[in-house]
């Protein structure tokens, strides 16, 4: 097993500030990661030293859902944020997903092609 690597993607059509886009990029990460802790604890365990993580961009929802769709494809743990609703976006709007805490090679063949937020 090679590196360990969480992917953030955000989407950026929503117009979300950079408070609210953090606070969104922060719940990814603990749903994902607790997520993995569960159904992966070797991966969480290895990748828990570091904690590398990196956020990505997309447009689109359905260039978000195309990603997610890849993940459950690959068999890779993933996890999706909706909000709230309270401040900035209507509830129930689908933010950002998390992909791993996994392997780098296997995070890469979804993620590779998008660009750093």
């Amino acid at each position: 097993m090679g590196e360990i690597k969480q992917v953030i993607v955000v989407r950026t059509d929503l117009g979300m500030g950079k408070g609210k886009i953090a606070a969104q990029v922060g719940h990814a990460c603990v749903l994902g990661a607790e997520n993995v802790r569960k159904s992966h604890p070797d991966w969480f365990s290895k990748w828990w030293g570091g904690q590398e993580k990196i956020v990505l961009k997309v447009n689109t929802e359905t260039e978000l859902e195309q990603i997610k769709r890849t993940a459950i494809d690959l068999n890779l743990p993933w996890s999706e944020v909706t909000d709230a609703g309270h401040t900035q976006i209507a509830p129930g709007t689908l933010t950002c997903i998390s992909i791993g805490p996994a392997p780098e090679d296997l995070v890469d063949k979804i993620t590779k092609h998008l660009k750093l937020l």
